[in-house]
């Protein structure tokens, strides 16, 4: 028979001398636990999986030196308003920060689309639908049809794990207009939570197994951090390739050629990401480039991950082209054998719905059996949220002309987009006339990405401060004005260059404050920080190439 041992817990057992009368007493050997000792954590840096760490790299962006020191500002502007101190006791001058770091539209008091949040709402409580005469009679159908498709006729039932069938088929409907009649199958899409959920489903697939060389990717630096922290997460080699800044951020086939064929000689490359428009350049490629990146794919055997979440935001004589449409375009061998994952997102375009988590992904080409895979990665997660599917079917399928809707719909939506337009080039006209600044034309998306000159002297004391020359900028920037931007160390840039990365997104009443400030701010920094050897300095941005 085995001896039973007891375990007897004691408060400072080490040193307590009860011990050995304990073990007299109970005669046997018990085990004696010192409680008084802290436990040891479980989980530490050294104990949890590795690969989760690469998402420093995305919260350098989202949380990082500038963005800890603004909110660290907020704390303070709430003290000094809630405090009865004298104007002169170290008060800042400013009353509130400007949060130009984040595409969030509704946190910079962008409107709701009126018809997408009466579905919303409908779907949510439908006895509203029948109770309010105010609601128009295309939002009560809009509502009925959706929750028709829902299991129990309620939201709060699972549904596909792809989304509802007549979200996707709708989603089809609105990629073959939008193409120009190029066919989409309602079976190639699926929804998700957000485009980075769907992003990050497929970019699963490529993760290589056991024994086999590493996989690689090729993203664009700049870049969305995204990317980056997901990749290192898989375990996928980052394979970053520079857009070409004297060329507005196009990409640079030749370049990318290069690349692949040296990263061989340590991983397999299996895809390129591409992001159309840009974030956080606010580019939008060309035909001609995309069909060069076309070619390339199909000469390297890569598959194309389209980022098309801006493609709603689109200005001037610009002109948004899928590269769904241009493949096919460009017909036989492409056609039929370009492997492709498209994005689009409701957080993004003129509805803005970034908390509600709607999007979709499109793939093309993709053999039958990866798909089959893909699905079942996706079924694991049960489903996306219902909310979210029912903005997307908002989104690709919007009232008509006839609709009560229909006004007030396309009122919004070009109000919107309007001012989006006219403040991307009320930003890019500023930072060109700026010394030591020049900002690349907006063409979409909603940021300005602009290149900065520092002087040689702000340079050496940002180093010997142990940060990058362009993160003390923002942070002085934050310091003076209350501007919070992204400073573009966090998002990749050209070794020797410095950016930073700002919304379009303030009203044109505070966005034309906040680029009063900037411009004084800027001014008074070249000023603090230049000699008399930085006379690039001071000519002006739009004369000043700054060895882009």
């Amino acid at each position: 028979m085995t001896q039973e041992v007891q375990v007897i817990e004691i408060p400072g057992a080490s040193s307590c001398p009860e011990t050995l009368q304990i073990r007299q007493k109970v005669g046997s050997n018990p085990i004696i636990k010192d409680v008084s000792k802290s436990k040891e954590p479980s989980l530490t840096l050294s104990t949890i999986n590795p690969l989760i760490l690469t998402f420093k790299a995305m919260e350098y962006a989202a949380r990082g030196p500038v963005i800890l020191k603004t909110l660290e500002i907020e704390r303070e502007l709430i003290s000094q308003k809630n405090s009865n101190s004298s104007p002169n006791s170290g008060r800042r001058e400013f009353n509130g920060v400007v949060k130009a770091n984040l595409g969030d539209a509704h946190a910079m008091g962008q409107k709701p689309i009126t018809f997408l949040r009466q579905v919303l709402s409908g779907i949510a409580c439908p006895e509203l639908m029948d109770s309010s005469s105010a609601v128009p009679r295309d939002v009560k159908q809009r509502v009925k049809t959706l929750l028709h498709q829902c299991r129990g006729e309620s939201i709060g039932a699972y549904t596909d794990s792809r989304g509802l069938e007549i979200v996707r088929r709708h989603v089809a409907e609105y990629i073959t207009r939008r193409d120009d009649g190029v066919k989409s199958d309602s079976d190639n899409v699926f929804l998700s939570a957000g485009a980075s959920d769907g992003i990050r489903a497929c970019l699963k697939l490529l993760k290589s197994g056991p024994g086999m060389k590493k996989s690689g990717v090729l993203i664009p630096i700049p870049e969305y951090p995204l990317y980056n922290a997901t990749l290192g997460e898989y375990d996928i080699e980052q394979i970053g390739y520079y857009l070409d800044e004297q060329n507005n951020w196009s990409v640079n086939v030749k370049a990318l050629e290069k690349i692949v064929e040296s990263s061989r000689t340590h991983c397999d490359p299996r895809a390129v990401v591409i992001i159309n428009p840009g974030n956080p350049t606010g580019h939008i490629l060309s035909r001609e480039n995309m069909k060069e990146i076309i070619k390339f794919a199909y000469r390297e055997n890569l598959v194309i991950f389209a980022d098309e979440v801006y493609q709603d935001n689109v200005y001037g004589d610009a002109k948004f082209l899928s590269f769904k449409r241009i493949i096919m375009e460009m017909g036989s061998p492409y056609a039929s054998s370009i492997e492709l994952f498209s994005f689009y997102s409701c957080s993004k375009g003129y509805i803005c719905e970034c908390g509600v988590r709607g999007a979709y992904c499109e793939t093309v080409n993709i053999n039958p059996d990866v798909r089959s895979v893909l699905h079942a990665s996706i079924a694991a997660k049960l489903c996306p949220t219902v909310f979210g599917q029912a903005a997307v079917e908002c989104a690709v399928n919007p009232p008509e002309e006839g609709d009560e809707s229909y006004g007030l719909f396309l009122q919004e939506k070009s109000n919107i987009l309007r001012s989006l337009e006219e403040k991307a080039k009320l930003v890019e006209k500023t930072f060109n006339s700026l010394p030591g600044m020049s900002c690349s034309e907006i063409q979409g998306a909603m940021y300005a990405f602009p290149q900065i000159t520092l002087p040689e002297k702000a340079i050496q004391v940002s180093k010997s401060q142990g940060m990058e020359p362009d993160v003390f900028y923002c942070l002085e920037l934050v310091e003076e004005t209350g501007i919070c931007v992204v400073p573009g160390s966090g998002m990749g840039q050209l070794p020797g260059t410095y950016h930073f990365r700002t919304t379009l997104l303030p009203s044109m009443e505070h966005l034309t404050l906040m680029l009063s400030k900037f411009t004084q701010f800027h001014s008074k920094f070249l000023k603090k920080y230049s000699t008399d050897s930085d006379s690039s300095c001071s000519d002006s941005g739009s004369e000043n190439e700054m060895a882009r």
